[in-house]
């Protein structure tokens, strides 16, 4: 009988022997202090709580704007450009994961920094297309081979989870000899002292990716945006989903955009207590990278960062940590407010007693 079948064998041999991605832990208590994926801690702009308001349901009914048209405008506004140069998207994610698709040949390959954000390597092997990571150097410096080739290379500035933001003129010879697309996924980039938006509207190989999720406060409603030549930006409106942003994403979003005041001014507030928490782990002989992101990654010297890790959740305090040879001495910590990260060090200090 068909009930006896092994589903497995229906399932795509790539998708079958792959690892999905492992997202942070969500705790469902309200009364932990989760710093465990760098979500911003400050509410999104109040301009949002109109957007909610006249919320007119009988709209609902129909479907989106395809081409989220009111909400790219307002981005090419923001960067300077024309709509053609933006593709906006369910969420960055869903931004990384087409330009795969668009971008990379049955036989191609995509290449990333190692360690980095853990997803590229799922989406890769989701696409069934070759891996070619380029190993940090003992210090999580990028140090590119000289004959390295790829299809795509997906570039994280600043990356993630070190923190660290590369040298421009390291980054602009990149994208100026690399034969392939270059994604830089600059989801931090508001936290950081430079970005690289001009290298997407000058380059015909360079996308920018950005996020509405750290910086806008809008993990929760899945928006992120890639701004590049307006060739590359048809194509992957030719393979996206019909609707791919829902009628209220793209209202927030554009509500967002408009008040990019407010998020600068919750930048500025998270860099300050950033700083803050930094020199107080180092106090406490903390190793402590210098980040240009809203985290930070830190390698503790007095307790192995697998047992802080533990001792902090008995405290109901979530901070990230990710085994493995190269990652295991550290921890990455979500820079929360001033009142979240005085409890953090408070548990720290106790911690190592």
């Amino acid at each position: 009988m068909a009930t006896d079948r092994d589903p497995g064998k229906y399932i795509r041999r790539n998708v079958r022997d792959m690892d999905g991605y492992t997202p942070g832990e969500q705790p469902s208590d309200p009364d932990v202090i989760k710093l465990n994926t760098n979500e911003n801690p400050y509410p999104p702009s109040p301009a949002i709580n109109a957007v909610l308001e006249n919320l007119a349901l009988a709209k609902m009914r129909r479907y989106p704007d395809p081409l989220a048209t009111e909400l790219r405008t307002a981005i090419a506004q923001l960067h300077g450009c024309g709509i053609d140069h933006v593709f906006a998207g369910n969420g960055s994610d869903e931004v990384l994961a087409l330009c795969l698709r668009a971008f990379v040949e049955a036989y191609g390959s995509a290449g990333y920094f190692e360690p980095s954000y853990s997803l590229y390597p799922v989406l890769a092997a989701i696409h069934d297309v070759e891996t070619r990571p380029v190993p940090l150097t003992d210090d999580f410096g990028w140090n590119m081979p000289s004959d390295y080739q790829a299809s795509l290379f997906f570039l994280t500035q600043p990356n993630a989870p070190t923190g660290l933001i590369y040298p421009r003129e390291q980054v602009e010879s990149f994208c100026d000899n690399f034969d392939g697309i270059i994604v830089i996924d600059e989801a931090y980039v508001d936290f950081a002292a430079r970005d690289c938006m001009d290298l997407a509207l000058s380059r015909s190989n360079v996308l920018v990716a950005r996020s509405f999720s750290k910086s806008y406060s809008l993990a929760g409603i899945r928006l992120g945006y890639l701004v590049g030549n307006p060739s590359l930006i048809a194509a992957l409106y030719k393979i996206k989903d019909s609707y791919n942003i829902n009628q209220l994403t793209q209202r927030i979003g554009l509500a967002a955009v408009r008040d990019s005041a407010y998020m600068e001014s919750n930048c500025e507030r998270i860099i300050a207590t950033r700083k803050r928490v930094a020199d107080s782990l180092q106090d406490m002989d903390f190793e402590v990278y210098p980040t240009q992101t809203n985290f930070l990654w830190v390698r503790p010297c007095r307790t192995p960062a697998l047992t802080l890790f533990e001792e902090l959740k008995k405290e109901r305090i979530f901070v990230r940590h990710f085994p493995g040879e190269v990652t295991g001495e550290f921890l990455r910590i979500t820079v929360g407010t001033d009142a979240e990260m005085d409890s953090f060090l408070a548990a720290v200090r106790r911690c190592q007693t």
